[in-house]
């Protein structure tokens, strides 16, 4: 039953993951662990989404499906996108989870992904790969759903979010814009973004770093350092990353 409802999730995020509230967490634990999570809440643009489907689709039981739940990444991926998947991907989901708030009917779409990654390499691993594996199972949703896919031209959003270069060590986070693959993010995703710019759909973006000591050196002058020097806050949209994609550079010494 669980799987029957994760198309819906993944076609909604696939349409709309230009048109999300976009929410990254990351608290490091004096163990050299991090907990990091994605969180993507779409209920601005499912509230578009629900005025543009059709009367039957929205009396199909997927549409009326509510759900407030957690679930094993891996285990609420297609069959299909499970057998695709290498060792190393395969403990990266399994070590994740998804958690899933949503009511289409009251214009709901809340997705998160939370995974401990248990060292620096690790959670470089996993922010390298998270995007890429998401995106397989979202490829692998859409291709069992209907025409009104084609209405937003959701497949221009398979480019994903992997445009960042990091360099993570137990002392320092580093992540970088390259701006070629983000040139190239932006030429595939054009028209959504132009689409939400229609809709008035606003489009922000919060980074959130929690540190278990105090942070020796910030670079980026947009985020915000707490007085105890142990939180990170960067508050920006995707107009301004678009204008200028290094406001989400960030390189951190703690």
């Amino acid at each position: 039953m669980k799987k029957l409802y994760v198309p819906i999730i993944f076609l909604a995020l696939l349409c709309f993951s230009s048109c999300v509230d976009i929410e990254e967490h990351y608290d490091f634990k004096s163990d050299g662990s991090c907990n990091v999570a994605y969180g993507f809440d779409m209920s601005k643009a499912v509230s578009v989404l629900v005025n543009l489907v059709s009367d039957s689709l929205k009396q199909t039981p997927q549409f009326s499906l509510v759900k407030d739940t957690t679930l094993n990444f891996y285990n609420a991926m297609p069959d299909s996108t499970q057998q695709k998947m290498n060792a190393a991907e395969i403990e990266l989901a399994k070590s994740s989870d998804l958690t899933v708030n949503m009511n289409l009917k009251k214009s709901i779409m809340k997705v998160a992904i939370n995974h401990k990654a248990k060292d620096a390499a690790d959670l470089k691993y996993y922010l390298q790969n998270v995007s890429k594996i998401a995106l397989n199972s979202q490829i692998s949703a859409l291709s069992t759903g209907q025409n009104n896919s084609k209405t937003l031209d959701a497949k221009q959003m398979v480019a994903g979010q992997d445009y960042y270069s990091y360099e993570i060590t137990p002392h320092r986070f580093y992540r970088i814009v390259d701006k070629i693959k983000f040139n190239a993010f932006l030429k595939k995703t054009k028209s959504t973004f132009m689409m939400a710019k229609a809709m008035l759909i606003d489009m922000p973006y919060k980074v959130v770093l929690n540190f278990a000591k105090p942070i020796k050196k910030l670079n980026n002058p947009k985020a915000v350092l707490s007085a105890d020097r142990r939180s990170i806050t960067l508050v920006t949209n995707m107009d301004e990353v678009i204008k200028n994609p290094s406001v989400m550079n960030l390189k951190i010494d703690f």
